[in-house]
């Protein structure tokens, strides 16, 4: 395993104080700032606009830190949800081209009329080994057959010697890109999409993601006109120069999800 940083956002110190911590210091420091230099005991009891000017400056401090964060749009609860990437991401490593052999023979073994893209991935994950990438980089994979050659099963047969969590997509089912690149607040059903989720439930950046008879998405369109199609969803997250700085809908925070294995099966 190897961690990277995933979420573009800088995370607060866990020992952040609240809100009331901080007044109570300013209240606190005004007080022996006053007794220093001397004031009289009443004199520099606070007023009601010394307390006006204290809960401004808290207030002013606080979005400051929310701003610099680049989370101050979020409500506490997605705050906390992001919270799982405060240590960033884990990528599942292949490690040695020994290794990178043996996930290839062990898939061959099982399934060996599928060769030509077995030997497309091993060559894929010998060649991250010798450049060094921090995972594995490896092509999308498009696996074209007739039905019951066990495209579904490579697919997951490799997901299980990556050691890596699986997600599949219907495109029958989730024609629309909503469940899958989530969608933005204002909506009934806004939320963060089918992967983002499944990566956040992990914490593992590149599991595989099978994308099931992707020709029958077919079009979505809403009443005012709007394309909401998966195909054009998942665009950005297939192509790495803008999967590495993909913006959720939901969230309106950059992630990176060009680690991401890919594996589209047309009927």
């Amino acid at each position: 395993m190897r961690r990277i940083p995933f979420a573009d956002v800088k995370f607060p110190a866990h020992n952040m104080p609240s809100e009331y911590d901080i007044e109570r210091r300013l209240k606190k420091f005004l007080n022996d700032f006053r007794e220093k230099t001397g004031c009289p005991k009443a004199d520099y009891a606070l007023s009601d606009a010394d307390r006006l000017k204290i809960r401004r400056r808290t207030k002013g401090y606080i979005n400051a830190v929310s701003r610099q964060s680049r989370m101050g749009h979020l409500s506490g609860d997605d705050r906390q949800k992001m919270d799982a990437f405060r240590s960033g991401a884990e990528l599942v490593t292949v490690g040695t081209e020994h290794r990178a052999d043996e996930i290839a023979a062990a898939i061959h073994s099982e399934m060996p009329w599928m060769s030509a893209t077995t030997e497309m991935v091993w060559q894929d994950l010998r060649a991250s080994v010798r450049n060094g990438d921090p995972g594995p980089r490896l092509r999308l994979v498009l696996l074209v057959g007739p039905p019951g050659i066990g495209k579904t099963h490579w697919a997951r047969l490799l997901g299980q010697q990556l050691a890596v969590p699986a997600t599949v997509i219907d495109a029958t089912a989730e024609p629309a890109s909503f469940s899958v690149t989530g969608s933005q607040r204002g909506l009934g059903s806004a939320g963060p999409g089918k992967l983002l989720e499944q990566i956040m439930a992990s914490g593992i950046a590149n599991p595989i993601v099978l994308v099931d008879e992707i020709e029958k998405a077919g079009n979505v369109e809403s009443s005012k006109g709007h394309r909401f199609t998966l195909s054009e969803g998942l665009l950005p997250l297939l192509e790495r120069s803008t999967s590495a700085r993909w913006t959720c809908p939901y969230f309106r925070i950059d992630f990176d999800m060009s680690w991401i294995i890919w594996a589209v099966l047309p009927r």
